[in-house]
C-alpha cells in the first residue's frame, strides 16, 4: 500500500521570498508525523499548501495517490483532509454541539431542495448529522460540555473543540496546528491523549507542535524545517540527537535543551 499523503518538491514563493522551498515528505496510513521547526520555519504554509488555502509555485501533493496539486480548500475537505487551526474558527455564541453539528455541512449530499422541503433524506441524513456529532464530543471527552456555548469553554475545552470540529468532516488525513499552544499541563495531558486516540482510530495526522517533549512522545517521525527548507526527517530519538536540528533550535525558547532531554 502506498503514502496516504505525498509532498514531492513542494515550493512557494511571496513576493521572490521562499517561505518553503523544495520539501518533500510522506505520511503513512495510521502515522502520526511531527512538523517542527523554528518560528518562520515555513510549517504553516505547508499546511496550508497540502488543505488548498495556497496554490504552491512549484511541486505537487498527492493524497491517496491522487494529484490535488492546487485543488480548492473544500474539495481537498471532501476528499477527507481535516485541519485544525491554530488561531480558534468557533462559533462563540454558538455551544459545542451546535459547533460541531454545524462543521458536518461540507459531507451533506442531501440536495439544496430536498433539505428546503425537509425531506425523508434530509431528515434522515440530519439526525445521523445529531447523532454522529454527540459521538465526537464523547469520543474527545466534552459530552459534559455538549451544551456550553464556546465562549464560555475552558482554554483547553476550546481548543479541542476545534478539533470536534475538523473531526466532523470524517477526515482520513487530520492537519493539527499548534492543539496544545497555551495549555496548562492538565490540559496538555487530556489533549495529548486525544493526539493517540484520534490515531489509534484509524486516522493519520501531522502535527506541527512548539511543544517538543510532547511531539517526541507522540510522534511517530519527524520532519523538521528551517527558513523553508527540510533539515532533518527520522524517528523522534535521532532528530533529538541531530546537530542541524540542535543548532536551528539555539536561541529560541530553551527549546535546544528540550529537545536534547526529550530524546534521551
Amino acid at each position: 500500500m502506498g503514502a496516504l499523503l505525498e509532498v514531492r518538491n513542494l515550493s512557494k514563493y511571496f513576493g521572490g521570498l521562499a517561505a518553503v522551498n523544495s520539501v518533500d515528505f510522506h505520511l503513512d496510513q495510521g502515522e502520526i508525523l511531527g512538523l517542527i521547526g523554528p518560528n518562520g520555519a515555513g510549517k504553516s504554509t505547508v499546511f496550508n499548501l497540502i488543505s488548498g488555502f495556497h496554490a504552491p509555485t512549484d511541486g505537487h501533493v498527492l493524497y491517496q495517490g491522487m494529484d490535488i496539486t492546487g485543488f480548492k480548500a473544500h474539495k481537498i475537505a471532501r476528499l477527507g483532509v481535516g485541519r485544525a487551526f491554530q488561531a480558534s474558527t468557533l462559533f462563540m455564541k454558538l455551544s459545542a454541539f451546535d459547533n460541531v453539528f454545524n462543521g458536518f455541512h461540507r459531507r451533506y449530499t442531501t440536495s439544496i431542495w430536498k433539505s428546503v422541503f425537509h425531506t425523508r433524506a434530509a431528515r434522515q441524513e440530519e439526525r445521523e448529522a445529531r447523532e454522529e456529532a454527540l459521538h465526537i464530543l464523547h469520543f474527545l471527552g466534552l459530552s459534559d460540555a455538549k451544551d456550553t456555548v464556546a465562549q464560555n469553554l475552558a482554554h483547553g475545552h476550546q481548543k479541542t473543540l476545534g478539533v470536534c470540529v475538523a473531526m466532523a468532516t470524517k477526515p482520513k488525513l487530520l492537519l493539527l496546528d499548534e492543539p496544545l499552544v497555551g495549555m496548562h499541563p492538565e490540559e496538555t495531558a487530556a489533549m495529548s491523549k486525544n493526539i493517540s486516540k484520534i490515531r489509534d482510530s484509524g486516522i493519520a495526522i501531522i502535527l506541527v507542535e512548539h511543544n517538543i517533549s510532547a511531539v517526541m512522545r507522540l510522534c511517530d517521525r519527524i520532519v523538521v524545517l528551517n527558513h523553508g527548507r527540510k533539515i532533518a526527517e527520522g524517528i523522534p530519538t535521532d532528530i533529538g540527537r541531530d546537530p542541524q536540528v540542535i543548532e536551528a533550535y539555539i536561541g529560541t525558547d530553551d527549546q535546544e535543551e528540550e529537545l536534547v532531554c526529550s530524546s534521551r
